[in-house]
């Protein structure tokens, strides 16, 4: 024990930063000469942008401008019955900074300032359990061609709430659009069947837009049964709100006179599309990550459910029928769900400009295809996977892909003999618990015994994805290493578990003999027993699908009661942003800071002080004053993490070379 504190003393921040929050602007809000970042990742979900006025030169200077508070933030109580977490990722047009809370409300921001030109209130229910916290990632934007510039709601802003609706909003004004849906709203709840509890099913990413159709998916809870609200994916017309098509992802051939079907005709607990769709308007096609049907860990009722699970489908813009699949684990009972936006880029190889879609998942592996036919760019080759003849009530594949190129960014073995600690004493405990687990790899089937799952269902890489920057063909991602663990319940002993296991993840699996306890493999100290780095951010090279870099990724600044840096690396919720400066900007620790990484050498520059962890993806932007002088801001929302146990915050902070003291 004594090593390890001198440890902590070497690495001590000696001078115990702390975030001050910056002088609110009294000018009032004004629409800004600025560059755009039209959509949630920006275009193609790249979560790139060109501007480069921040450097490895000068980043080393970067201070805070503003701050804004949204004033939405829980740790759960009788008012707010969930916790928060500050998700999102503000876009930028027309010289207004569009954003939204976790509680739904949507606010237009000065970039420059600060300063609120209008906010609307969705009132969303807040005495509910939302299954996925309070949680909005981002907005969207649509402009109508039909509408003369100046007329209401010729710029609209699409929003999709934690209680299930599709709003619609005048940019400029916030004023909701009266002839989109009724009065502005769409209910997004009717037609996908019941529900068990309010935020059993909600919405926690942004519409996506492509011509004049908006697209939504629906973040379904994990451990729901066979009855499950669908997954469905369903399109609107941007105008009216009327539906124009729903694809339920039920697998060719399924039955819809079962009973497992909705009001509307959608097949229930489908693969659902929880995290945020890209869309390629010049193929007419809509980029969809999904989940795993539902139930996670076990279902006999129907293997064939699976056929889309786990997978990046491309759905026809005009039809929502399916143009290609690609799955990326066949029959998935380890919750391996595609959690991150699907990021569009041109691939170069051999002279030629492939038009390709990288897609991340919760393994860490990172799969490139040719977006137009699903077609793997780099190798892919299926490998037998553990079986269990011992229990015959699960049905696995016998193989599972793994892509050869880019090579896994997170951790996929784990020997018990590598367990960490902060002592011997802990580490003796956590490597006796290891010991304890079932574990063939990656893919060792769940069963009645406790089962190690590494990597774990928070992955690997989580919502936060990836960046790329195709001019120099590098692509960037952060991603956790965290062991689970996992066991199936037998039903007539789900609730006598619950009972004595009060606080912990425990699903009935409704319609199944199995329910499921899930939950982190941590010390007595609370700390993770597998091995460190935590948290780490990736370099790769897109000509060779090879790594350029590994860095670690956060420190315990924040994580104890004393201010220490121990450079474990966290577990990272969000994702980074390039800049054509050549930094990579990211939060996502679970210490309170704003990073800057050189993006050829994995070497971090610069962090900034925030109030919270950013568990948020950075935007950066280049504003334009009437003297001409340009500035380069980049905010973040930094929130913390409500079930994580970190700070709270309601703040939205920039920074800028130009920032206050």
């Amino acid at each position: 024990m004594r090593a390890f504190w001198l440890t902590l003393v070497i690495v001590f921040v000696s001078a115990c930063d702390t975030y001050r929050d910056p002088i609110a602007s009294t000018e009032p809000a004004q629409a800004r000469a600025t560059s755009d970042y039209a959509s949630y990742g920006g275009d193609g979900g790249r979560q790139y942008v060109p501007a480069a006025r921040i450097t490895a030169a000068n980043v080393g200077k970067l201070k805070p401008l503003w701050s804004y508070h949204t004033g939405d933030v829980s740790s759960g109580s009788a008012e707010v019955y969930s916790t928060s977490s500050f998700q999102n990722t503000p876009i930028l047009l027309d010289g207004m900074l569009y954003l939204c809370t976790p509680f739904n409300r949507v606010v237009a921001l000065d970039p420059a300032t600060g300063a609120e030109f209008w906010s609307y209130d969705p009132g969303i229910l807040l005495k509910a359990h939302y299954s996925n916290q309070l949680v909005c990632r981002g907005v969207s934007y649509w402009e109508d061609e039909e509408k003369a510039a100046d007329q209401s709601c010729a710029r609209k802003i699409f929003t999709a709430t934690n209680d299930t609706r599709l709003i619609a909003l005048d940019a400029k004004t916030g004023e909701l659009c009266s002839d989109f849906g009724n009065a502005g709203m769409v209910d997004t709840s009717k037609g996908v069947g019941e529900a068990q509890y309010t935020g059993e099913h909600h919405h926690t990413s942004p519409p996506a837009i492509i011509g004049d159709i908006v697209v939504i998916g629906g973040s379904v809870s994990d451990g729901g049964g066979i009855d499950a609200p669908s997954g469905v994916v369903r399109a609107y017309d941007a105008r009216s709100g009327n539906l124009l098509w729903g694809q339920d992802l039920a697998p060719p051939g399924f039955d819809y006179s079962s009973d497992l079907v909705s009001e509307d005709g959608y097949a229930l607990a489908t693969p659902n599309v929880w995290a945020p769709m890209t869309t390629d308007e010049e193929l007419g096609l809509i980029y969809a990550p999904t989940g795993n049907p539902l139930p996670d860990y076990f279902r006999d009722h129907d293997l064939s459910m699976s056929y889309y699970g786990s997978s990046l489908i491309a759905l026809r813009a005009d039809t929502g029928e399916v143009a290609w699949n690609y799955q990326f684990v066949h029959r998935d009972f380890w919750d391996f769900d595609t959690p991150a936006q699907p990021t569009l880029f041109e691939l170069e190889r051999d002279g030629e400009k492939i038009p390709a879609v990288a897609q991340a998942t919760k393994m860490g592996f990172i799969f490139i295809l040719d977006r137009r036919t699903g077609e793997a760019l780099f190798p892919v080759e299926e490998r037998p996977v553990p079986q269990n003849p011992n229990f015959p009530d699960l049905v696995l594949s016998p193989t599972q892909p793994f892509p050869v190129l880019p090579k896994s960014v997170a951790q996929n073995n784990l020997d018990p003999k590598d367990a960490f600690g902060f002592s011997f004493w802990d580490r003796g405990a956590c490597r006796e618990e290891l010991e304890s687990l079932r574990y063939e790899g990656m893919y060792t089937p769940v069963s009645p015994e406790w089962t190690l799952m590494y990597t774990g269902n928070a992955g690997g890489i989580n919502w936060g994805g990836l960046a790329i920057d195709q001019d120099n063909q590098t692509l960037v991602v952060n991603s956790s290493n965290l062991a689970f663990k996992v066991k199936l319940i037998a039903r007539q002993d789900v609730d006598a578990v619950r009972s004595a296991n009060p606080g912990e993840e425990i699903s009935r699996q409704a319609g199944m003999r199995w329910g499921m306890w899930r939950t982190m493999v941590v010390s007595p100290f609370g700390a993770p027993c597998n091995p460190t780095p935590w948290g780490v951010l990736t370099g790769i090279d897109l000509n060779t699908g090879k790594q350029l870099w590994q860095s670690t990724l956060g420190t315990t600044r924040d994580m104890t009661p004393l201010p220490f840096a121990y450079n474990t690396g966290t577990p990272s919720l969000g994702g980074p942003l390039i800049t054509g400066g050549g930094i990579t900007f990211i939060g996502a620790t679970m210490d309170n800071y704003l990073r800057a990484f050189d993006t050829k050498t994995g070497e971090e520059l610069w962090r900034g002080r925030l109030p919270a962890p950013a568990t948020a993806t950075p935007m950066s932007y280049v504003v334009t004053d009437k003297s001409g002088h340009k500035q380069q801001i980049v905010v973040v929302a930094a929130g913390g993490h409500g079930r994580g146990g970190t700070a709270l915050s309601d703040t939205l902070v920039a920074f800028s070379l130009s920032g206050v003291e």
